[in-house]
């Protein structure tokens, strides 16, 4: 990593307060990026369009990248040519006209109401030491739509059981009060009482831990660790659903909008800091009416809805 890329991740850091998991992203793409100019004996000065058109051409042809991860990584770059350009460690910025590649319209998957509560019913019934985490990881996720790192985050001071709602510190440390269900609360309330306070005493440090959501080892969960508890979570139960952290927040969102709830209540309680990310919502809700409708109307092989 040369001096400019780690004063820019510096700068993110501590002035931009981006969390490390963002952090961390931006230095794999622009890594990414100066292997590739690398490659072409070019230097950061020596950028222009046409090498930038070239690495995209790479990213999608060589390296097989979604257009998706296409924008994410040249977004990322044209923020780290910015700063080169207003530190004054590059004469000119070359991202500055570049137009942003066209995204494929990718909705996201959701679960039926019935999946969600026939993988709660079987978690219910199981035996095993882990499973009352597991209810309340599933009741607070389904009836909040927390993010993955909002979930491994959560402390226990950011939760008030009598009001029923949860302090959050989102993207770009922003925060914003998000509610839950009396389900989760009854859930959240029986896993702290018993099973996080076994957990707590399997630790090998003697430093207090106020994560909420504990590992079986008694340490705070990571991204990796909460997905690999959703897959225990359908092999334990023999239920064949597709599940991952955020599904549950694409499913949450979803049932909001169908029981009637306005997008920028949706806005605010999933912490989007544009309207246009919560108004995927609303295409993925029309798809699951016709779903349903080509399911179960009775002349579903004629009447079809396109």
């Amino acid at each position: 990593m040369n001096r400019y890329e780690s004063e820019f991740l510096d700068y993110l850091k501590r002035l931009r307060n981006y969390s490390d998991y963002t952090v961390l992203n931006y230095k794999r793409d622009i890594d990414l990026f100066e292997d590739f100019i690398y490659t072409q004996n070019k230097t950061i000065d020596e950028v222009d369009i046409n090498l930038i058109r070239s690495f995209i051409s790479y990213c999608l042809n060589d390296k097989k990248l979604s257009r998706r991860s296409i924008r994410r990584i040249t977004s990322a770059l044209k923020h780290y040519y910015r700063f080169l350009y207003d530190e004054n460690y590059i004469k000119d910025n070359p991202f500055l006209f570049l137009k942003s590649i066209k995204q494929e319209v990718k909705y996201p998957e959701t679960l039926y109401l019935s999946q969600i509560e026939a993988l709660i019913d079987a978690t219910s019934e199981r035996k095993d030491e882990l499973a009352n985490r597991d209810i309340a990881l599933l009741e607070l996720m389904f009836s909040s739509g927390l993010r993955n790192s909002e979930v491994i985050n959560l402390e226990i001071f950011d939760i008030n059981f009598n009001e029923r709602y949860i302090k959050v510190f989102g993207k770009g440390k922003k925060e914003r009060l998000v509610p839950f269900s009396n389900k989760a609360k009854d859930a959240m309330i029986i896993y702290a009482k018993d099973l996080r306070k076994k957990l707590l005493l399997k630790r090998n440090e003697k430093s207090p831990n106020n994560y909420f959501f504990l590992n079986y080892k008694g340490e705070q969960l990571t991204p990796r660790g909460l997905e690999y508890i959703m897959k225990e979570i359908v092999k334990k139960t023999g239920l064949n659903i597709n599940i991952y952290p955020h599904i549950l927040r694409h499913t949450f969102a979803t049932n909001l909008l169908d029981g009637g709830a306005d997008l920028r209540t949706i806005q605010e309680i999933l912490g989007h800091s544009s309207i246009n990310s919560t108004q995927i919502y609303t295409h993925v809700s029309k798809e699951t009416l016709k779903e349903q409708y080509n399911e179960f109307f009775p002349l579903k092989n004629k009447d079809k809805v396109k």
